[in-house]
């Protein structure tokens, strides 16, 4: 039996394929620590042979993606001087293979396989948590808290956050309706109540911050792009304005209190402390990536004895960029940093400018989620992360040219002819 090459490639024509790939990614991701290698390389076997199958339709012209590359290269370059250059190493090479699986998902995926894949994912994700995940103490703010088949409250919060916001999204901003409509309701609910089961203030948070982001720019559309453009401008310094007046006035306080939090945000205020430090040591290039939480190390041995962390593995800083100029100095940082900002100002551009561009309506959100949660964690700075994955998915989409809707032709009786149909006889009057 023979298919063709669109099943598996061409966007909007590989839905079933697609939606099934996008799904059992989000389940490696999730879950590649508990399955291991196995599961590493069937993530791989989902992406990797569609390039066999049409090498120019996933690979695409890498000329213009070369930025997108610019981290990753950093990353491999940090072997020549890393603290642990066999860690590196290895963690270099994952996480540049990681990279190109997500540009081939970028160039082979549209908006709305990938939205149905991670409602699929997140639902089979967040079930299997429920099904055999379990309750962990805490001991720094000494409370029990759900963390599903994961190491981390903070981790099934993440999956929570994006199961509710690409339910919100299939459903008000794609429009789903029917299956994928009742798709998005149960993979709500799952995300709803995980997250409120691992009382993630962090993901509480972000999550509401990224569905109001996206019901707001639900009413911008009913504007022009120079009206749009005008308002944001206006929301943008009114939000900022809000913002300092929170923070001076006792805002944050205020919101930490709500749930549960002091100021030290559950030790990362020292955390971060720390990471400073470790960071002014080897400011420019860092000690290698992923070459400070090494077993043996005296630093990271110290710290996980302060936070009861008995594996000695799975800890970091808590901020990503702290994290990333530790092991990549402030060069690895900048590049960074500037994928992240680009991604994000990128399809803020096209949403504003285009008169409907539901692929970066979309990713606005995600890219959004993101940024806020990369200040209290590290979600795009690992290999195998749903994080990562998204990250360098949607500043892939930068790369490729958006194509304006088609438009809808009127219907017989609601076209107005302004030249004579083909059957047209003049007649003169007698």
């Amino acid at each position: 039996m023979q298919f063709a090459k669109s099943t598996f490639i061409r966007p909007g024509s590989n839905a079933t394929y697609g939606t099934v790939a996008v799904a059992l990614s989000f389940f490696v991701f999730a879950y590649s620590s508990l399955f291991g290698q196995v599961s590493i390389l069937a993530y791989y076997g989902l992406w990797f042979p569609l390039v066999l199958i049409g090498y120019r339709s996933t690979l695409g012209n890498y000329q213009k993606q070369l930025w997108l590359f610019a981290f990753g290269v950093f990353a491999c370059l940090s072997i020549f001087w890393s603290a642990a250059p066999s860690v590196t190493a290895r963690a270099a090479i994952q996480y540049m293979t990681h990279i190109i699986c997500a540009l081939i998902a970028m160039r082979t995926i549209d908006i709305r396989t990938l939205t149905r894949g991670a409602i699929a994912g997140t639902g089979i994700v967040l079930l299997y948590s429920i099904l055999f995940g379990y309750y962990a103490y805490d001991p720094l703010d000494s409370t029990y808290s759900f963390v599903g088949a994961f190491d981390s409250k903070n981790q099934l919060g993440f999956y929570a956050s994006l199961g509710i916001y690409f339910a919100f999204a299939a459903v008000f901003i794609l429009g789903e309706r029917r299956i994928w409509m009742v798709g998005g309701g149960i993979a709500g609910l799952l995300s709803a109540y995980c997250l409120l089961a691992s009382q993630s203030a962090t993901s509480v948070l972000t999550t509401g911050l990224i569905v109001a982001l996206a019901i707001g720019m639900r009413g911008i559309l009913f504007l022009s792009p120079r009206q749009r453009k005008r308002l944001f401008v206006v929301l943008a310094i009114t939000g900022l304005a809000v913002i300092v007046a929170g923070v001076n006035f006792g805002g944050v306080d205020l919101v930490l209190g709500a749930f549960g939090k002091d100021s030290t945000l559950t030790g990362r205020t020292y955390l971060w402390q720390q990471g400073i430090e470790a960071a002014a040591q080897h400011p420019l290039f860092g000690v290698g990536y992923q070459g400070y939480w090494v077993q043996g190390f005296s630093e990271p041995e110290r710290l996980w004895d302060e936070f009861y962390i008995a594996s000695r593995t799975g800890f970091h800083f808590h901020n990503t960029f702290i994290e990333t100029t530790v092991e990549t100095g402030l060069i690895g940082v900048s590049l960074l940093v500037a994928i992240l900002l680009t991604g994000l100002v990128g399809h803020l551009k096209r949403f504003l400018t285009d008169i409907r561009n539901d692929e970066s309506y979309v990713l606005v959100g995600i890219a959004t989620l993101l940024l806020t949660r990369a200040f209290v964690e590290i979600d795009i700075l690992n290999p195998y992360q749903i994080g990562s994955f998204l990250f360098y998915y949607t500043a892939g989409k930068l790369t490729m040219k958006t194509r304006a809707p088609k438009p809808v032709p009127l219907a017989p009786e609601d076209r107005m002819e302004f030249v004579p149909s083909m059957n047209w006889e003049s007649r003169i009057s007698r």
